[in-house]
């Protein structure tokens, strides 16, 4: 880091409050005066906590600072020295024994429908209820999504439509699996139309990224462990995920594994199969026949797919080739984080907050009639910062669109899938 300033403008916090501590140059510092002696004490762990670890910085950074790692480092050290207060312990505790199981989300997604269907929610939320409440669990209320009935699960083998091209392993992911399956569904179905075998293996668990970006190394560690004993022997070409921060993660399994004997090659050749679904279908290019689409559509780009990635020319080119669809940017602020980022929107809602509103207002302003973006967290915050402002607009993910496109089925499909 030579102190030069480009990251400040990229900050999301920066650009908040307009702290020098509070930007990536100002948290490498505070890193430096804690490896030289200074203490953890509250207010340096409160500038850690504060970053998003969006890596808008790593894109912006002229000489090439690998601040994500850094941070995932700091965090590290925190985790280890640091006495958060018992209310902090528990509340993350729950967040971590919860969101990374998806047998366990799914039994707390049962009275959540019932919440829902009864009409309680609407009375909770019409009634004020909600300011009432710690902000942390205000705000995971407040992004809870439509809660979707019990479906089949995957086949283990879906089989290509026409001439096969590529042999692929889906990562299923945790929060997707419970509360987006029709996005999985929708993935496995393109995958197939444009020429893949697809290869669902069981008792597929968390990646570890919620874990990692907080932190956790060790139960990261044990996540990729996992992840990988899972998908070897099932002769893939290549490992494809549907979810920008779960495919950051894989991508650097190769890293987090590196001074594992046992694991270090396999991580690296595992991270050099793994494939955003947009990169995949970028690299084979359309098999399958796409119909008109009659919508206009606002891309944002998740940050993990963006920065962590570098993808972002992909999901534009495949959006662009379904006919009829007009493809709109978000007006301003198009790269400062929406305020999901993993799980910060609950353990910073005030930041989250503030972030989501912006890049709602931001979303409405392209008059779009439906929103796209390529990651769980990112549709949950701005849609919820989207009813907060009093507005509606309907979020997909890009294969979502894709998928009506190939089947021939008009917006209302991609709205309210079956």
């Amino acid at each position: 880091c030579v102190h030069c300033g480009f990251c400040l403008p990229s900050c999301p916090t920066y650009v908040l409050w307009g702290e020098e501590m509070d930007s990536p140059r100002g948290r490498i510092y505070l890193m430096k005066e804690a490896l030289e002696g200074e203490p953890m004490d509250a207010g340096w762990v409160r500038h850690i906590d504060r970053c998003l670890g969006c890596l808008a910085c790593v894109t912006a950074c002229p000489s090439g600072v690998q601040y994500g790692k850094l941070i995932e480092s700091t965090r590290q050290q925190v985790e280890r020295r640091y006495p958060r207060t018992l209310a902090e312990r528990a509340f993350r505790e729950m967040i971590f024994r919860l969101f990374p199981y998806p047998r366990r989300l799914r039994l707390v997604t049962a009275p959540l429908a019932l919440y829902q269907h009864s009409g309680a929610q609407k009375v909770v939320r019409g009634s004020g209820l909600l300011g009432r409440l710690p902000p942390s669990v205000a705000s995971l209320e407040a992004l809870l999504p439509p809660i979707p009935a019990g479906g089949r699960p995957l086949p283990r083998r879906i089989a290509a439509m026409g001439t096969e091209r590529r042999r692929v392993g889906m990562v299923l992911g945790c929060v997707q699996r419970v509360l987006f399956p029709h996005v999985n569904a929708a993935t496995a179905r393109v995958l197939s139309a444009d020429g893949c075998v697809v290869m669902t293996p069981p008792r597929q668990g968390c990646c570890g990224a919620l874990s990692q970006h907080a932190g956790r190394e060790r139960e990261a560690m044990n996540f990729a462990r996992q992840t990988i004993d899972n998908f070897e022997g099932t002769d893939v070409d290549t490992v494809v995920i549907n979810v920008a921060g779960c495919g950051s993660m894989l991508k650097e399994y190769g890293y987090l594994l590196r001074d594992d004997p046992i694991y270090a090659d396999r991580a690296q050749r595992f991270s050099d199969k793994v494939r955003d679904v947009s990169e995949l279908l970028c690299e084979l290019g359309p098999a399958a026949e796409r119909h008109p689409l009659r919508a206009t559509a606002v891309y944002h780009d998740a940050c993990h797919l963006a920065h962590g990635q570098g993808i972002t020319s992909q999901p534009r080119r495949l959006l662009a080739q379904i006919p009829g669809l007009e493809m709109r940017e978000v007006p301003r602020e198009r790269d400062i984080c929406c305020g999901s980022a993993g799980t910060y929107n609950l353990l910073q809602p005030e930041a989250g907050r503030a972030l989501g509103e912006r890049k709602a207002r931001n979303v409405w302003e392209a008059q779009a009639d439906i929103l796209v973006t390529a990651n769980p967290g990112c549709h949950l915050q701005i849609q919820a910062n989207l009813r907060r402002m009093g507005k509606e607009m309907p979020a997909s993910h890009v294969v979502e669109l894709i998928d009506a496109s190939i089947q021939g089925r008009d917006l209302d499909a991609v709205v309210r899938p079956t």
